[in-house]
C-alpha cells in the first residue's frame, strides 16, 4: 500500500512565508557566492521566472531546454528578465498522464516542466553545470543518471538553492500525494519531504541527493521541502539530462 504524506502540501508559487513560520524554521543568513556569474549565466539552481526557480539543463532532440515545475507556469508563457527587457526562453508542456483515476485531479509522475532557452541565453560549455549560489558550481558527470523515486532514501543528504539561497539537510520521508481536490488537485504517485526550510520562489529548483540531480522543488510540508522525482519527470517529457559541457551538441 502506497503511503500518503500526512503534512498538509501547499504549491510553492504564491506562499507568502510568514515571519511565525520563519521563526519556527532554522534562520536563513545572508550569504555571499565565491564563484564567477558566467555569460550567459547559469540559470540551473537560480532564479528563473516569477516565482519559478530552474532545475537542470536537459536536451529534447537538438532543443536545449532547463527543467523547471508544471505549477508555476502554463505552456507557451515567455520568460523574461527580471527587468522585463530580454527573453530567457518560452515554457512548454508541464508533465502530465493521459488519464488519472482520481477525481478531480490531474496525475504526473512528476511536477515539473521545461523551458525552451533561448539561443542567445545557452550557457555553452556549461550546460552540465549547476548552479548552487553559495554552495558551489556542480558539476554532473558524464554518464551521471538522474536519481529516480526508489533511488531516494530516507536520511540521504539534501540540498537546493532555489531564489539565491542555499540550503542543506535530509531526506525525512516518502510517499504519495494523494490529497482531497480541494487541498491539492494534483496527484505524484512520489513525494519526497526533507528538512529543509522552503518558500516563494523555491519551485522547480533544482534538488541534489547524494550530490545527484535527484528531485524538482514542488510542495511546502509545513514550511518544510517537498519534491518530486528528476528521472521520472524527464522521461515523461522525453527529455535527456545534460552531462556533458555541451550536452552532446554543436554549439553555433
Amino acid at each position: 500500500m502506497k503511503r500518503t504524506l500526512r503534512l498538509l502540501a501547499v504549491a510553492l508559487a504564491g506562499i507568502a512565508v510568514g515571519t511565525g513560520a520563519l521563526a519556527a524554521a532554522r534562520a536563513l543568513t545572508a550569504q555571499h557566492r565565491s564563484t564567477p556569474v558566467y555569460d550567459p549565466p547559469v540559470l540551473a539552481g537560480q532564479p528563473l521566472y516569477g516565482y519559478c526557480s530552474g532545475g537542470v539543463y536537459a536536451r529534447l532532440g537538438d532543443i536545449v531546454v532547463l527543467t523547471s515545475t508544471g505549477h508555476c507556469t502554463s505552456e507557451g508563457t515567455v520568460a523574461t528578465d527580471p527587468d522585463g527587457t530580454g527573453v530567457r526562453g518560452v515554457f512548454g508542456p508541464a508533465a502530465r498522464d493521459a488519464t488519472c483515476p482520481y477525481p478531480g485531479h490531474t496525475c504526473a509522475s512528476s511536477d515539473i516542466n521545461s523551458l525552451v532557452v533561448a539561443a542567445d541565453r545557452i550557457p555553452w560549455g556549461h550546460l552540465n553545470v549547476v548552479d548552487m549560489g553559495t554552495g558551489g558550481y556542480r558539476i554532473i558527470a558524464p554518464g551521471t543518471r538522474p536519481l529516480a523515486c526508489a533511488d531516494v532514501a530516507v536520511g540521504d543528504p539534501v540540498e537546493i538553492d532555489g531564489r539565491g539561497t542555499y540550503r542543506a539537510g535530509k531526506v525525512i520521508q516518502k510517499g504519495d500525494n494523494n490529497k482531497p481536490a480541494d487541498e491539492d488537485g494534483a496527484y505524484f504517485p512520489c513525494m519526497v519531504a526533507a528538512d529543509i526550510q522552503v518558500g516563494t520562489g523555491d519551485s522547480g529548483g533544482a534538488v541534489l541527493v547524494r550530490g545527484i540531480p535527484a528531485g524538482v522543488t514542488s510542495r511546502s510540508f509545513g514550511g518544510y521541502l517537498g519534491f518530486t522525482p528528476l528521472a521520472e519527470g524527464l522521461a515523461q517529457l522525453g527529455l535527456e539530462l545534460c552531462d556533458t559541457p555541451d550536452c552532446g551538441l554543436t554549439p553555433p
